[in-house]
Parts: structure tokens; C-alpha cells; sequence
């Protein structure tokens, strides 16, 4: 049967409607990488090690992927707000293809490139083999995992936000059974140590790739006839490529950023060690605050595109306002409430005395943070309904690279010369950043860069090449 939009309730009933299912949706995701890391952890250090190196060097393998899931938000919300049902399906249909090619694409060079890249990544010869064993098998989870990003990305833009929630559940689920059972050996299973672990996130992601599959087909939306026309495929790519482009770069200008700023905390002058071990901790409890953070800026995304797609900007920017005072108020008393228990939860990570004396610094600083990370991650979400990625490449990768990083080293290294200087400097990145946000969102004319706005492009505009007995 035909996917259908639900009926907007009032505002703050649908921003929460669309929000609680992403939150859990988030932490079906959270809980994919904690089970892998337990099981890694007990399988042994090399293990683990290996583990880390690739799933941090999977996040570069997913850049098509997330710059396409972008465009696909914006331009179906859009198309779905205008009432252009028939345009929503093709850019699904397009959109899909992209997935898949650009997930191939990744494939063949990985693994025609497979040993340089380990090079690359200064892979210590211990844990070679299982380096590359996991790198072939994640290389292979690559398409599968392009697909469920970007289906997910189409379910949301209808606003059925349930089904991404049922596929990460079933990522999550088949994931944990198979490391605990094909990694450790579990329900009488065969234990096949690391290369268990590897094969079980295959499986995961290619069951929650063909449940997207199969919804998309049962709801009419995934057929083959509706796969646009090459005369439609132009303009349409013109603007995709237009959202995506920006979203791509902004993922690894922030990825290659975090990597600096470990080789910043790593070659402090002093307690360099026990920071690093400090800044992995927290940024784990820090994850844990920002899942609700991400399903607000999923929901501003969805939102802001349907209310571009119907023509009221105005309803877009009230919405957006909405959004952030409801997510920053929410996660906000989040963090206060985690502010009480910080010195239990270091403890907890580290039976070091030196490393939670590092967490409870990092957190404190971080956790002060969080009214401006929220507002920023929210702001990213409303410009991406709109299509304004370009706003967020231009805001993500100056707070970066010229706040963020510069201030890290000159704080740390030169004026305080330890960590208190690195979590200084990201305090401050935040707070420009959001306060960036904030003007843009306020000031400039971010709905122009909506499909209706792109004067350039009539035929997306107008849905050229549907039957003559459809309107468009």
C-alpha cells in the first residue's frame, strides 16, 4: 500500500512524536558499537586494538553515504511538503542508485587499495592480519550500510521515523547475537574469535538494508518503473549535489578534526597519557548526552523541509525556534542531572586515580558545553532541511580549524601546558559555533537555498515527465 505522511498534530505533540522514536533509535546505534567493543575486549588486546583502527576508519567509508542521506532529507521533505508525491519516489528511486553505486564505488577501491591504506594507518605489525581480515569484511558491509543510511534517510523525510527505529533494532539485535555467538562462541555456535566479530556487523547491517528494502516495496515506493527518466536525473542531480557536496566535506573536516585534537592531547607536555586516556572516556559519556541531541536535529531537518516545501518560511523559522528551545532545555537539565554523578562515572570508567581526576575535568568543561553543542546540532539539522548545507561546512569547519584546533594547541601546549587548555579551547569553539548558528539562522536568508527558490531548475519545480492523467 502507498506510504502516506502522517496528519501534523499540534506543533510540540509532533516535534516530540518525531523525536522519542530517533532518541531510541540513536541508542540501538549506541549499542552496536558497545556490544562490539565488549566482545572485542574479552576476545583480547589486539583484538580491540584492531577493532578501534577500522571502525574509526570506516566513518571516512561512509562519507557518500552521509552526504547523500543529506540531500535526500531535504529534497524529499521538500518535494512531500509541496505536495509532489510523485518527485518524493524518483528522488528515492535516484537517490537509492546513488547509495548503491557510490557503496560499490568504496568497495572496489578499498580493497584494490587495501594494503597501502593500512600503511597509512601506521598498523602496527601485531595486529596486521586482523587489521586487514576486518578491513575486507567492513568493506564489504559498505553498500549494505549506504542503503540503510539512505532509506532511513527517506523514511524520515515521509516523517515515519518507526521504521528507521525497527531496522537500527534489528541491526542492534542481530549484531549482539552473532558477536556474542560467532565471536565468543555462544549457544553452542562455532567461536570464530575476530573474524566472528567481523562477519556478525555484515550480517547486521544487511538484515536492516533488506527490511528497508522490503518496507520501501511493500509501501509501493521501491519499483522499478518509477526510476526517473535521464532528462529528469539532470536537474535533480544538480541539486542534490548541491546539498551533498557541503554535508561530505563537513564530515571529514569535523572527523580529521578529532584526530588532531587527539595528536594535540597526545603530545602535551605533561600527564600527555593520561588525557588521552581521560578524553576517550568522556567523550563516551559525552555520546551518551548528545543521542537526544541528534534525533532534534533529525526531527528540525524533516520539519524545516516539509513547511520550505509548502512555501511557508515563515512556519519553517518558528519551528526551528521551537525545536531549539525545546531540545536545548531538555538536554540541558539532561546535563545538570549527569553534573551531580560526574565523579561516580569517572570512577566507573578507570581505576586510575590520574585519568578520573582527567574525565571529571573533561566533562565539566564539556558539560558547560552543552547548551551550545545542542544548539548547533539542532541549527545543522534545520539547514539541512533546507538545503543550506553550505552554512554548516562554512560554520563546522571554521569553529574547527580555526577556533577550535589553534586555541587547543596554544592553550595546552603554550599558556596552561596540560589538558585543561584542550577543553578550554573546545568550550570556546562551541560557543562561536552556536553563536554563528545562531546569526545565520536569524539573520540570513537560508530558505533560499530550498528547491523552490532554485529559479534554475523548472523542471524539479514543476515535475516534467509525469503521466498527462497525474497531477504532478
Amino acid at each position: 500500500m502507498p506510504l502516506t505522511v502522517p496528519a501534523p498534530a499540534s506543533k510540540r505533540r509532533e516535534i516530540w512524536r518525531l523525536a522519542w522514536p530517533q532518541m531510541l533509535m540513536m541508542v540501538a546505534h549506541f549499542f552496536v558499537g558497545f556490544v562490539d567493543v565488549l566482545v572485542a575486549g574479552k576476545l583480547g588486546t589486539d583484538v580491540q586494538a584492531s577493532l578501534g583502527l577500522i571502525t574509526q576508519s570506516f566513518f571516512f567509508f561512509l562519507i557518500i553515504a552521509i552526504a547523500v542521506s543529506n540531500g535526500v532529507v531535504a529534497a524529499v521533505s521538500q518535494s512531500l511538503g509541496a505536495g509532489l508525491a510523485r518527485r518524493a519516489q524518483r528522488y528515492t528511486m535516484f537517490s537509492l542508485a546513488l547509495a548503491l553505486a557510490g557503496g560499490l564505488l568504496i568497495f572496489g577501491a578499498g580493497v584494490l587499495l587495501r594494503g597501502p591504506f593500512l600503511d597509512v594507518l601506521q598498523t602496527p605489525p601485531d595486529i596486521r592480519d586482523e587489521s586487514a581480515y576486518m578491513l575486507t569484511v567492513f568493506l564489504l558491509v559498505v553498500p549494505a550500510n549506504y542503503i540503510l543510511n539512505v532509506g532511513n534517510a527517506v523514511f524520515r523525510a515521509y516523517k515515519r521515523v518507526d521504521i528507521p527505529l525497527i531496522a537500527l533494532t534489528i541491526v542492534s539485535v542481530v549484531n549482539t547475537v552473532a558477536d556474542l555467538g560467532l565471536g565468543l562462541g555462544m549457544w553452542g555456535l562455532p567461536a570464530y574469535g575476530y573474524k566472528g566479530l567481523a562477519w556478525a556487523t555484515f550480517f547486521s547491517y544487511l538484515a536492516g538494508a533488506l527490511f528497508i528494502l522490503f518496507v520501501l516495496a511493500r509501501h509501493e515506493i521501491l519499483r522499478l518503473r518509477a526510476f526517473p527518466p535521464v532528462r529528469w536525473m539532470k536537474p535533480a542531480w544538480s541539486y542534490l549535489f548541491k546539498v551533498a557536496w557541503p554535508a561530505g566535506l563537513t564530515h571529514i573536516l569535523w572527523q580529521t578534526g578529532y584526530l588532531v585534537l587527539f595528536a594535540i592531547v597526545a603530545s602535551l607536555p605533561r600527564e600527555n597519557v593520561n588525557a588521552l586516556a581521560g578524553l576517550t572516556a568522556g567523550m563516551r559519556v559525552e555520546s551518551a548526552l548528545f543521542l537526544p541531541a541528534f534525533a532534534f536535529n533529525m526531527t528540525a531537518s524533516v520539519l524545516v523541509g516539509h513547511f520550505l516545501g509548502a512555501g511557508d518560511t515563515h512556519e519553517a523559522r518558528r519551528t526551528g525556534w521551537q525545536i531549539l528551545g525545546f531540545g536545548c532545555g531538555v538536554i540541558s537539565l539532561l546535563g545538570v542531572v549527569v553534573w551531580q554523578f560526574v565523579e561516580p562515572i569517572a570512577a566507573l570508567l578507570t581505576t586510575s586515580d590520574a585519568v578520573t581526576k582527567q574525565i571529571v575535568e573533561y566533562l565539566f568543561w564539556n558539560i558547560l558545553a552543552i547548551p551550545f553543542t545542542t544548539a548547533s546540532m539542532i541549527l545543522v539539522g534545520i539547514m539541512s532541511g533546507a538545503g543550506a548545507t553550505l552554512y554548516n561546512l562554512v560554520i563546522f569547519g571554521s569553529a574547527t580549524w580555526l577556533i577550535r584546533l589553534p586555541l587547543a594547541y596554544f592553550l595546552g601546549h603554550v599558556v596552561l601546558k596540560d589538558s585543561a587548555g584542550v577543553w578550554m579551547a573546545m568550550l570556546a569553539s562551541q560557543v562561536v559555533q552556536a553563536g554563528a548558528g545562531l546569526y545565520i539562522f536569524h539573520f540570513k536568508n537560508w530558505s533560499r537555498f530550498s528547491m523552490r527558490n532554485q529559479k534554475q531548475l523548472p523542471t524539479i519545480r514543476t515535475d516534467q515527465c509525469a503521466p498527462r492523467t497525474q497531477k504532478p
